[in-house]
């Protein structure tokens, strides 16, 4: 089993708009997820003052695009404004 653990933090602590979603997503792509294809992905979203559904769309929309059928798990998700923006993905990607 194969897990990656990513510490949103790095992108920031106000995570706000589609385009820095992306940005993050690329750089996620380049430097952590190069490796062979994980089984499991972890979302670590400590320190996480505001996450927006559009950054976590482009963010975790295409790790699922680049890992169809990767299982992603979160930490660290009692902000409400995580929690809000995971919930709303959920419902989207049903």
């Amino acid at each position: 089993m194969s897990t990656r653990q990513i510490e949103i933090r790095k992108f920031g602590k106000m995570l706000i708009s589609r385009p820095s979603g992306k940005e993050a997503f690329a750089v996620a792509k380049a430097y952590v997820l190069v490796e062979k294809q994980p089984t499991e992905i972890v979302l670590d979203f400590a320190e996480v003052d505001v996450l927006s559904p559009s950054w976590a769309d482009e963010f975790i929309t295409g790790i699922r695009k680049l890992y169809p059928g990767l299982k992603i798990n979160c930490l660290n998700t009692n902000n409400e404004s995580v929690k809000a923006t995971l919930d709303i993905l959920s419902k989207v990607n049903q």
